[in-house]
């Protein structure tokens, strides 16, 4: 069995030891660092599939570190979420915007924190097995070999880049997009656009496929939620 690995990187102990009694019950194999230094040196060895990553920390604090994880391309498969004082929205969106997956509010509940992790391995485990030609979320159906996308029995008409969008939102349910990582998955290198251009795609998407499956987290991007 592959147990899946967790990395807490965290400088309070009462903190750590409160996560590592409850995940190691769930079967998770775990590891810790008390900053951003000995965290990245322990990521290293240790090849996490999670983790776990406090903002405020000595040495090295948990955005600095995220920044530095995320600009090393054989790091890209590894989970990022980050544990956050309840209600720090700035922290939240700066903790996303620097490549976090989600975040967890501080004071951490351990059936909340159980149910994130599993959702962010869920989501990690569907974005690295080969990519389903034809996906369904309720009644939207989205068909990548035919270009058609269908709400219940209508079939909708989509532009090339609407659906390349939609495609890349419903890859990763519940990953925020950041603007950057949209203009250049979907549209490339053939124009110049701006932001202007991915809200217009995303609003008329939303009049298409219905408003609630797209979510935006503002000054970040957007999510597919379902």
């Amino acid at each position: 069995m592959n147990r899946k690995r967790i990395l807490i990187v965290e400088d309070d102990i009462d903190i750590v030891e409160l996560l590592t009694y409850n995940l190691e019950k769930e079967g998770y194999v775990l590891g810790s660092a008390s900053n951003g230094v000995l965290g990245y040196q322990k990521m290293i060895s240790f090849r996490p599939d999670l983790i776990l990553l406090d903002i405020m920390m000595p040495e090295m604090d948990g955005i600095e570190l995220c920044n530095k994880i995320r600009s090393q391309k054989e790091f890209d498969e590894i989970l990022i979420a980050f544990l956050t004082a309840r209600g720090e929205s700035f922290t939240q969106v700066t903790a996303l915007d620097a490549g976090g997956d989600d975040f967890i509010a501080k004071p951490i509940k351990p059936s909340v924190l159980k149910s994130r992790i599993k959702a962010l391995l869920r989501r990690s485990k569907r974005h690295n097995e080969e990519v389903e030609n034809a996906m369904a979320f309720g009644d939207l159906e989205i068909d990548s070999d035919s270009f058609t996308v269908t709400v219940g029995s209508t079939k909708l008409d989509l532009t090339k880049k609407e659906f390349e969008l939609l495609r890349l939102l419903t890859s990763r349910p519940g990953k925020v997009f950041k603007r950057e990582a949209i203009l250049s998955k979907v549209w490339g290198n053939e124009v110049v656009v701006g932001d202007r251009t991915i809200d217009v795609h995303v609003r008329k998407l939303r009049e298409k496929i219905g408003s609630h499956y797209i979510k935006t987290l503002k000054g970040v991007g957007y999510k597919f939620v379902f």
